[in-house]
C-alpha cells in the first residue's frame, strides 16, 4: 500500500479583490447624474417658464381650430322698405391637395369629374390644378355655390375637399336699379355705385369660434367665441315703383329710337331726395357675364352734355333777378336770324316781337341771346352756378362727373350769345336735375340725396320767390298748345318743362350726333317733382328734344303723379274728378 505523501506546506495568502467602491468614479457618476438632472431642470424651467410660447403653439397647431362665422352684409332697401339688395347663405368649395394625394390621389377619376361638373369646371383643368399644386394645404375650387350644389359635393364624399360658409348678394331689382345699386365682388365688397360708396357702413363684422380637438376631428374644449356682427340696413331714397315705371320707358325708348343710351332721373323737390335714376342698356347683377363696363356705366352722373335749350330758364331768371326785363318786356327777334360779329344766331321758328314767355315758349335762341348780351356775363355764370351746375349733386356715389363750367377772362358776344342756349358749357344730367328743383323749390338750391331723409337738409337761397314763381308760370306755357313741350303735358296736371337738342361735341367741333332732353316739373301750382330725361343718338329723323324725349317725360310723369297720389290742379272740375279717379283706379292695380 503506498503511502500517500502529504505536503505540509503552509497555505499560501490568497489576494484580496480590489474593493468595489471606488470613490473617485462614484464622484464622477454623481457628477454626471447631477449635470443630467441640472439640464433636466434647466431645460423644464426654460420650457414651462421663460420660453413656454413655442411649444404651446406647436401644440395648438395639432389641436386648435379656428372657424370664421360669416357676417351678413346689410340689407338696402327703397324708401318704402322693399329690398333692393339681400345677402343669401352659399358655400364655397375648397381642397386640400396634401391630403387628397396622402388618401388615394385622384384615382377614381370618375368622382372627380363629377366634381368638375357640377362646379362648372373643366375637368382636365381641374386634375391639373390638384397635380401643379400637390404641396399645398388650401385651394379654392368654386366659390358661392348654391347650397344644392354644396349638398351634391358633400355627397361625393372625397377626401381633401371641404366646404365653407360664405354668403353671396342677391338683387331682386335685377337690371331695374342695377346702376344705382351697384354691385359686389367675389369677396362681398362693394364694386360700384351704393354698394361701393357705403361699403363700410354695409360690411358687418365677422365672427370667429375657437375650439380644440382631439385626433378624431372631435371638440373637445370650446376656446372663445366672438360673436359677429352684422352689417347696418341702407334706407335709400328712391321709389322701386317709379324705377320700374321709368325703367320700362327708357328700355322702350332705346328700341324705338336705336339709341345708344336713355336716362331718366327724377327727384322730390321739397327735400332733395332721388326717387328715380335708371338709364338703359343696363344689367343684371344677378349675371356676372354681363358686367360689363358699356352696361355698368351710371350714364345720369357720368356722362357730360352740353345743355342746349333747357338752360334758357335760367337766363330769363337772371335776366328777372337783374332787373334787365320783366314779365311784360318785349324783345325783338326780327326774321329769326341775328349776325354776331362774323357768326349767326338762328331760331328754328320766327317769332318776331314777343315778351319773355313768348320766348321761352318758342325757344327762342335769339331772344335769349339778347337777354345774355344784357348782362354781364358773371349774371349769366353765376345764376348756373347758383343752381348747381358745375358742381357735385351731394348724392356722393362714385364715379360723379362735375361737367365743364368755363372761366375766361374775355367772353366775345358770340361767346356770351351761345352761353344762353345751352352751347360752351356741360353738364351732367344729375347737375341739370339739381338746377331744375332749384325752381320747383321757389329758388331754394338744396344738394340732392339717394339716402332716405328724415329731415328736410336746409338749402340757399339764390333767387326770389316772386321771380321764380313768374318763371315757372312762363315755363308752363311751354307745355301748352304750340309750346315746344307740348307733348310733355299730362292731361289733369300743370306741367311745366323745357326741351332741348345739342349736337354732340367731338375733338375740333360737333358731330352729326345729337342728343334729345326734356326738362321740368309737376305740379306747377305747389311743384312737388322734378324730372330729367335724356336721349342720347337717337336715329332716324325724329331727334329733337320735344319729339323724343318729351313723350316719355309725359309717361313717366303722369304714372309717378298718380303712383304718389298728388292731386290734379288743372281742368275743369268734372275734367279733374275723371282724373282722380284714374288716379285710384291706376294704384289700385
Amino acid at each position: 500500500m503506498k503511502n500517500i505523501k502529504r505536503d505540509n506546506t503552509p497555505n499560501q495568502r490568497r489576494q484580496k479583490a480590489p474593493p468595489a467602491f471606488i470613490p473617485w468614479r462614484f464622484g464622477v457618476i454623481c457628477g454626471f447624474v447631477v449635470l443630467a438632472l441640472g439640464a433636466l431642470i434647466a431645460r423644464a424651467a426654460y420650457i414651462q417658464v421663460l420660453d413656454p410660447g413655442k411649444l404651446i403653439q406647436e401644440g395648438d397647431m395639432r389641436s386648435l381650430r379656428v372657424k370664421a362665422l360669416p357676417s351678413a352684409r346689410g340689407i338696402i332697401s327703397d324708401r318704402n322698405g322693399e329690398p333692393l339688395a339681400v345677402s343669401v347663405p352659399v358655400q364655397a368649395v375648397w381642397a386640400d391637395p396634401v391630403q387628397i394625394f396622402k388618401n388615394g390621389g385622384l384615382a377614381q377619376v370618375d368622382r372627380w369629374h363629377a366634381l368638375a361638373d357640377v362646379l362648372g369646371l373643366d375637368r382636365k383643368a381641374l386634375l391639373n390644378r390638384l397635380e401643379q399644386n400637390q404641396s399645398r394645404r388650401f385651394i379654392y375650387l368654386q366659390r358661392q355655390v348654391s347650397p344644392a350644389m354644396a349638398a351634391y359635393v358633400n355627397k361625393l364624399k372625397l377626401p381633401g375637399i371641404g366646404l365653407k360658409d360664405e354668403s353671396r348678394r342677391f338683387y331682386p331689382s335685377g337690371e331695374v336699379s342695377a346702376h344705382l345699386i351697384g354691385v359686389t365682388g367675389i369677396d362681398s365688397h362693394g364694386l360700384e355705385g351704393v354698394e361701393r360708396t357705403y361699403d363700410g357702413w354695409l360690411t358687418g363684422e365677422p365672427g370667429r369660434r375657437t375650439v380644440r380637438k382631439d385626433r378624431y376631428g372631435r371638440v373637445v374644449e370650446n376656446i372663445s367665441l366672438k360673436q359677429r356682427e352684422p352689417g347696418k340696413p341702407l334706407s335709400l331714397s328712391i321709389d322701386q315703383r317709379l324705377q320700374a315705371v321709368a325703367y320700362r320707358a327708357v328700355k322702350q325708348a332705346v328700341a324705338d329710337y336705336q339709341a345708344t343710351s336713355a336716362t331718366v332721373i327724377m327727384a322730390d323737390v321739397r327735400t332733395g331726395e332721388i326717387l328715380a335714376m335708371v338709364n338703359a342698356p343696363s344689367y343684371n347683377p344677378n349675371n356676372r357675364d354681363q358686367l360689363q363696363s358699356f352696361r355698368m356705366r351710371n350714364r345720369s352722373i357720368t356722362d357730360a352734355m352740353e345743355p342746349g335749350s333747357t338752360i334758357k330758364p335760367f337766363v330769363i331768371l337772371a335776366a328777372l333777378e337783374n332787373g334787365v326785363a320783366d314779365e311784360n318786356t318785349i324783345i325783338d327777334t326780327g326774321n329769326g336770324l341775328m349776325q354776331i360779329g362774323g357768326s349767326r344766331v338762328r331760331d328754328v321758328s320766327q317769332v318776331g316781337k314777343a315778351d319773355l314767355a313768348q320766348i321761352l315758349k318758342k325757344s327762342s335762341n335769339i331772344g335769349v341771346s339778347k337777354l345774355s348780351l344784357a348782362m354781364p356775363v358773371d349774371a349769366v355764370l353765376g345764376m348756373y352756378s347758383g343752381v348747381g351746375l358745375g358742381d357735385a349733386s351731394g348724392i356722393n356715389l362714385i364715379g360723379e362727373a362735375q361737367g365743364f363750367f368755363p372761366d375766361r377772362r374775355r367772353w366775345s358776344d358770340f361767346e356770351r350769345a351761345t352761353l344762353s342756349f345751352g352751347y360752351g358749357i356741360s353738364t351732367t344730367p344729375i347737375q341739370l336735375l339739381r338746377a331744375y328743383a332749384t325752381l320747383g323749390g321757389m329758388g331754394v338750391n338744396r344738394p340732392l340725396s339717394i339716402l332716405k331723409t328724415e329731415q328736410v337738409i336746409p338749402g340757399r337761397q339764390v333767387a326770389s320767390v316772386e321771380n321764380t314763381r313768374k318763371l315757372l308760370n312762363m315755363l308752363e306755357t311751354v307745355t301748352q298748345k304750340g309750346g315746344s313741350a307740348f307733348r310733355a303735358g299730362v292731361p289733369g296736371y300743370r306741367v311745366g318743362a323745357k326741351t332741348g337738342t345739342a349736337k354732340k361735341a367731338v375733338a375740333g367741333g360737333y358731330s352729326d350726333e345729337y342728343i334729345a332732353m326734356t326738362a321740368g316739373l309737376a305740379p306747377i301750382s305747389n311743384p312737388r317733382l322734378a324730372m330729367v330725361v335724356v336721349v342720347n343718338e337717337p336715329q332716324g329723323d325724329k331727334y329733337y328734344g320735344g319729339l323724343v324725349a318729351a313723350p316719355i317725360f309725359a309717361e313717366v310723369m303722369e304714372s309717378a303723379l298718380q303712383i304718389l297720389n298728388i292731386p290734379p290742379d288743372a281742368g275743369t272740375r268734372e275734367e279733374l274728378k275723371v282724373v282722380s279717379h284714374r288716379g285710384k283706379t291706376h294704384a289700385g292695380t
